[in-house]
């Protein structure tokens, strides 16, 4: 793959995206093909905090037959945390990016690399991005525990922005630990999305996605978008029938080009997501950009115009 050219990665194909029903920018991995089926770790605390009793995982080859057989396609990736757990994640992203690859025609993967691996961490991602064709990579700043503007992350958007790839950054609340203990040891300070603004600055040719309404901190979050051409964000964790106003508002407007769909899957079901989002007060024009035409240029697929977002005309 050439630097700065993710279409020339081999995967996803997506030929026919404009036949999909929608692009789920967010879905997680938490099961390695070489595991068994079944709840995954704190399954039970996050199906409590979603109400979707206890959350079982899915393995990649699953992941593609789900999102298939509902006409979609998804951006799938695992979380790295070991600077928090000692443990490297399950699975691994070269197993993702691998069988995602062989499920090119509904999946896109994402990588994860904890900032805390360092020089280890940019030569993986290097490989990643150069040699298994991922389209970006997932921070969960609240359980890697740091701040998304520490200059130790640095080297790693270099590598990010090089490739022509996306960083997708954890937001606000979270559910992880949430209801548990000290809320698990989680920091929500780490998660703010102001942190943010300083890497669009100093990256402004890498394209960034905040996750997840910015709960508490969404006027920050929208203000962000706005002012930064290249900052989009993700509908993903929250049903939208709890969406903050003004992010409804600033969705069918100004931001109406840079706000994509999100599940946040398997905590929240696509179809759970979409039932709410259809009593939405937004328009029909509005509608295909958010679940899938601004992800499709984003992710730059085949026939799109891959120029960086800018606020739209309301």
């Amino acid at each position: 793959m050439s630097a700065g050219s993710p279409q020339d990665a081999g995967a996803p194909s997506l030929q026919q995206w404009q036949d999909l029903a929608a692009i789920d920018v967010h879905v997680h991995v938490h099961r390695s093909v070489k595991d068994d089926a079944g709840p995954v770790e704190s399954g039970e605390q996050m199906g409590e905090y979603f109400g979707i009793g206890t959350m079982h995982g899915y393995a990649v080859p699953e992941l593609a037959a789900y999102y298939r057989e509902r006409r979609m396609a998804a951006v799938v990736f695992t979380v790295d945390s070991i600077s928090a757990t000692g443990d490297e994640p399950v699975p691994g992203n070269r197993e993702i990016a691998e069988l995602a690859a062989e499920h090119a025609d509904v999946l896109l993967p994402f990588a994860s690399i904890d900032p805390a691996r360092g020089a280890a961490g940019v030569r993986e991602a290097r490989i990643l991005a150069r040699d298994y064709g991922v389209r970006g990579f997932k921070f969960h700043p609240g359980v890697q525990r740091f701040f998304p503007d520490d200059r130790t992350a640095y080297p790693l958007y270099e590598v990010i922005e090089e490739f022509g790839l996306i960083s997708l950054f954890h937001t606000g609340q979270t559910g992880v630990g949430a209801g548990s203990r000290g809320g698990g040891g989680v920091r929500l300070k780490y998660s703010h999305p102001l942190a943010i603004d300083d890497v669009a600055a100093d990256f402004p040719d890498m394209d960034i996605i905040m996750a997840h309404p910015s709960f508490p901190w969404q006027d920050e979050a929208l203000s962000i978008a706005l002012h930064k051409p290249r900052v989009y964000i993700d509908l993903s964790g929250w049903s939208p029938k709890y969406f903050p106003p003004q992010l409804v508002q600033y969705a069918d407007t100004l931001l109406k080009h840079k706000v994509l769909f999100g599940s946040d899957f398997p905590v929240i079901t696509p179809e759970r997501w979409m039932e709410a989002f259809d009593q939405l007060p937004l328009r029909d024009s509005v509608r295909p950009l958010i679940l899938r035409e601004n992800a499709a240029r984003l992710l730059q697929l085949p026939g799109t115009v891959t120029e960086p977002g800018s606020p739209s005309t309301p």
